[in-house]
């Protein structure tokens, strides 16, 4: 069955973009490129989220080995953008087509107002026909700013975007019941709807230039189908995978997708970072929340403000167990929060349109 898609994210792994020994491979990105040449002149317009700075830079110059590790992954990242970024300007040229450079930071997801002005540029280089190559800014990101690895990255970008569809390009088939190295494991080829213990068969193990590993790719394609964005994962070595994909002739994992939410519940979805304030819960609200019925969170259901925040930011909603049930949008201060804790007949703390549920 081929996909009737017209705005597309692709995120390509650096295990896809190197070959074992650090190189980049050319000719496999070369085929890439062709592949969404094509697909672009198709009328279907293109995201690339790519990796491979890092792994790009350590082609170019050799580090010891007893430099600081985040020293070195700054010098490798700078270095190696340059020669990325250049190299798809080269390869996109061969098809008369322009890319842009975009580096971004996890900051730059926190505050909405600056989300709006990302996505603006975006959507401007999308209505000129440019194909935006979006990387991590690994200079500038360290430690507790860093996205979990580029799969987290594509799916903001996918949700920001509001894409039909977003296909992750690992160096496997897709997401198996077991360690795909042994001869027992089969492919998963669809998830449909949450599946709790498939983080307990997924391999953890991560490629040699990357930071994510399949794990990590499966929990946020789960979250990002939950907002109505279906997800592919495939083997980005294969001979025109990404054409194969989109005319349903890919052996792969897919994710489908469930009702497609509202812009700012994707943002919210994706801001759990951000969040400043804690609220817990009780139990009638929970079951309320989580029902099938649209419901906003009331002073009633809140038996504790675990954190202070103020009107307008991100809040946490905790169960009893302290485990999270869902973001929203605060519309008045953790003060009068307290104040109104168990009381009827209050102004919401949370409205249903600004309330994301896990």
């Amino acid at each position: 069955m081929a996909f009737n898609y017209h705005r597309i994210v692709v995120k390509i792994g650096s295990n896809v973009l190197t070959k074992s020994n650090g190189l980049p491979d050319l000719a496999r990105i070369g085929h890439l490129v062709e592949q969404m040449a094509i697909i672009r002149k198709q009328g279907i317009e293109i995201i690339l989220v790519s990796s491979g700075a890092v792994a790009s830079g350590r082609s170019m110059i050799t580090i010891s080995e007893k430099s600081d590790a985040i020293a070195a992954r700054q010098l490798l990242a700078s270095i190696g953008q340059v020669k990325l970024i250049n190299t798809y300007a080269d390869l996109f040229g061969k098809h008369d087509m322009l890319c842009s450079q975009i580096l971004v930071t996890k900051e730059d997801f926190r505050d909405r107002l600056h989300y709006l002005n990302m996505r603006n540029c975006l959507e401007v280089l999308l209505q000129h026909h440019v194909i935006p190559v979006v990387n991590e800014n690994d200079v500038v990101s360290v430690t507790e700013l860093m996205f979990t690895d580029n799969d987290e990255l594509a799916g903001l970008i996918a949700s920001m975007l509001n894409a039909q569809a977003l296909i992750i390009l690992t160096n496997v088939d897709g997401i198996y019941d077991g360690d795909p190295k042994l001869p027992g494991s089969k492919l998963i080829t669809e998830i449909d709807g949450a599946i709790p213990a498939l983080s307990s068969f997924v391999a953890s193990g991560r490629s040699q230039f990357g930071r994510g590993g399949m794990a990590t790719k499966s929990t946020m394609a789960q979250k990002v189908a939950q907002l109505g964005i279906a997800v592919h994962i495939a083997n980005g070595t294969k001979e025109h995978i990404l054409t194969k994909v989109l005319n349903g002739r890919a052996v792969h994992t897919s994710f489908v997708p469930d009702k497609s939410k509202s812009g700012k519940k994707k943002w919210i979805a994706h801001s759990a970072h951000a969040a400043t304030g804690v609220v817990k819960v009780n139990e009638g609200a929970k079951t309320a929340l989580t029902s099938s019925k649209a419901t906003s969170l009331l002073p009633v259901g809140i038996t504790k403000v675990e954190a202070d925040f103020n009107k307008g930011e991100i809040v946490k909603l905790v169960d009893d167990h302290d485990k999270l049930i869902g973001l929203g949008i605060a519309e008045y201060g953790s003060d009068k929060a307290k104040e109104r804790i168990g009381q009827k007949n209050q102004k919401p703390l949370v409205h249903y349109d600004y309330l994301y549920l896990l």
